[in-house]
């Protein structure tokens, strides 16, 4: 079950080292970090000005797109006019449906990007029956079309990625394997043998997905395979692709990137936003900074060792089964702690910025889609009546003087709880530090159906150590439910995205978690915006901590409560503005509830990478847009300029639609 150097400490996993013209990757040496252009290959001066603001923005490596022979042979004009400004960045040309590009850019830059879903292979959503040998004259076909290139990189010192996307899985691989995890570690790992067998170890590998739940398991199962077959690993490029824009954008791109992180899985990171490339690298760096030379092992001592048996699977999602405590646990969603704990007061109108909006003249509430579930006052006294849906956590010294216990519920430090009298018959919060030793408490607990833990961790492996605890509750076969609990202190919206989407998103994704409560120190915040766009209309701190929290649920795939987008970055293969499009189409459509849009720019993201999406609006031409429901073609060829409203039909016609509130 190993796929990792450490399941309860940070030790980077060991990979061989690549050379990437001047840069080394894996091994021992730092995570690197790159980005892609938006702009169109064939214009030098735009491509060389854009790759130029990355690499003063940070970016170690930067992406271009070469779909056909032309665009492969003008990296080299780029690749000049870059060296005669004096920067050597290696450069990587992004393949995808065409070898002889590939072969062209091979021998000019320092990198080139393969997929191998649609390298050799294609992609016509056939399904198709193939017999064993059938099968292997396809993976013979394989190399004799893909060994060229290989010889090629293996001549120039040209180095490799080979990037499987989930989304764009060849007929063959899906015939055989599914859409699943194994299926894309197997398409990757059929051109990693060829390249082994050519005696070429340049190799970087990716296995991306918009979905960081497949994303996260697809990586650990290609390291297992690859320490199982070969005994060593090669290094990874993470990424979550078509993450999307804002806040939604570097909460799926951080739980996705940082969940293999902590696990020391990882050599160089790329986070996919629908926005100016270089705004991709603050957001990198800032998830990458937590695992530089100051990340030191916890000085803790772990609760479970790594030669001990997991209880859980790394490598397919499972909930982990709990009893049900009122609303919290079992087959419940995730509920959601709002922590109004620094609140001064709390009024009705507090209540608005998490999901509740009181109505005067009618005495009634109005409850959104992402409407808190538990409010957590401390000793605060609330002198008005609450939305029916809504109760209160206080703390156990406030709760004993509390009338109303169908609606306030006591929350109790771990010693309270061991010696208190007084308790709830309904729900008891108890918050646990899990870098101590609980085993006391969990004996006092094991047999009580009203008690919720509330988990968090004082460690310097925080995540681990939750995610240890969280083992040996199930190596003891208890089923109390358990809330994440996560604090930041992180001076900007930017970087207390990635800490609450790191701590807590792990841990979901390994069917970890029955609620969230998420705390921060507004007064702490120096940076009040999500880089490249302001985050809040208001100045409600509940409001980002109630936001976050719902993203970061929706992101693992546990409550859904909003419009999904999937949309990809630009590149230079984008037939339209995508971050328009996306703002527009966002605009008219984020009060679908459950509904998932992609926003692709052209054909080679298009039906592929939104073959998770219930609709997708893909660029077909310039200034023209095919609409999809699900896998299939409805629209062809529509022109941009009414797109949208198509779109609107199509979700009309679909029965999708719902007229919105505002």
């Amino acid at each position: 079950m190993q796929y990792c150097e450490s399941l309860t400490e940070y030790k980077r996993l060991k990979t061989r080292e690549v050379k990437i013209g001047n840069l080394l990757l894996g091994g021992n040496n730092p995570i690197r970090v790159q980005t892609m252009t938006t702009t169109d290959t064939m214009d030098t001066a735009a491509t060389v000005a854009q790759t130029i603001c990355c690499i003063e923005a940070g970016a170690e490596l930067v992406r271009i797109t070469a779909p056909s022979k032309k665009e492969a042979e003008n990296l080299q004009n780029i690749k000049d006019e870059l060296h005669r400004r004096g920067y050597t960045v290696p450069l990587v040309a992004d393949i995808h449906f065409t070898p002889n590009a590939a072969e062209i850019a091979a021998r000019i830059v320092e990198k080139v990007r393969v997929n191998p879903g649609n390298y050799v292979d294609k992609k016509k959503f056939e399904q198709i029956d193939y017999t064993d040998a059938e099968y292997v004259e396809e993976i013979e076909r394989i190399r004799e079309r893909f060994s060229p290139l290989v010889l090629i990189c293996k001549e120039h010192g040209t180095a490799m990625r080979i990037g499987t996307n989930h989304g764009s899985l060849s007929d063959r691989i899906m015939s055989r394997y599914g859409d699943t995890a194994i299926g894309m570690v197997e398409s990757a790992m059929e051109f990693l043998r060829i390249a082994r067998s050519l005696d070429y170890h340049q190799v970087i590998l990716s296995m991306k997905s918009s979905n960081p739940q497949v994303m996260v398991q697809a990586y650990r199962l290609l390291v297992k395979t690859m320490l199982e077959e070969f005994g060593e690993c090669y290094p990874l490029h993470l990424g979550v692709t078509e993450a999307g824009d804002g806040e939604d954008g570097r909460i799926k791109s951080a739980i996705g990137i940082a969940t293999l992180l902590e696990d020391g899985i990882g050599d160089t990171i790329r986070v996919s936003l629908t926005e100016d490339p270089e705004l991709e690298i603050p957001v990198c760096k800032d998830i990458v900074k937590r695992y530089g030379p100051n990340r030191k092992p916890s000085a803790d001592a772990p609760l479970v060792t790594d030669n001990e048996k997991l209880f859980y699977s790394p490598f397919e999602y499972k909930r982990r089964e709990t009893i049900e405590v009122s609303n919290i646990g079992k087959k419940q969603v995730p509920v959601v702690v709002a922590d109004f704990m620094l609140a001064e007061t709390i009024s009705h109108t507090n209540l608005q910025a998490i999901g509740y909006t009181y109505n005067e003249p009618t005495d009634k509430w109005n409850i959104a889609d992402a409407a808190a579930d538990y409010i957590y006052t401390a000793g605060k006294k609330i002198d008005f009546a609450l939305p029916g849906t809504l109760k209160i956590i206080c703390d156990y010294n406030s709760w004993l003087s509390t009338f109303d216990r169908e609606k306030y519920f006591p929350l109790y430090q771990a010693n309270e709880f061991t010696d208190a009298e007084d308790k709830s018959n309904l729900i008891n919060f108890v918050a646990i530090d899990t870098a101590k030793n609980n085993q006391p408490l969990i004996e006092k607990i094991k047999e009580d159906a009203t008690v919720v833990l509330c988990l968090s961790s004082s460690a310097g492996n925080s995540m681990q150590s939750v995610r240890a605890f969280v083992n040996t509750l199930m190596e003891q076969q208890i089923k109390t439910p358990v809330v994440l609990a996560v604090e930041s202190h992180q001076s900007s919206i930017d970087e207390q995205l990635i800490h609450f989407a790191t701590e807590s998103g792990a841990l979901f994704l390994d069917g970890m978690g029955d609620g969230i409560w998420l705390m921060n120190d507004p007064s702490k915040l120096v940076n009040q915006q999500v880089t490249g766009r302001t985050y809040l209309q208001t100045n409600s701190n509940h409001q980002f901590i109630n936001n976050t929290s719902f993203s970061i649920l929706q992101a693992v795939r546990t409550r859904i409560s909003k419009t999904e987008y999937i949309s990809c970055p630009s590149c230079g293969r984008t037939l339209f503005d995508l971050q328009e499009t996306t703002a527009k189409i966002r605009a008219v459509t984020n009060h679908l509830k459950g509904v998932k849009i992609a926003i692709m720019g052209c054909i080679v993201n298009g039906p592929g990478e939104m073959a998770d999406a219930d609709f997708g609006y893909v660029g077909s031409g310039v200034g023209k847009i095919t609409l999809y429901r699900g896998k299939e073609v409805v629209k062809r060829n529509v022109d941009s300029e009414i797109a949208v409203d198509e779109l609107i039909n199509l979700l009309k016609e679909s029965e999708a639609w719902v007229e919105s509130d505002s």
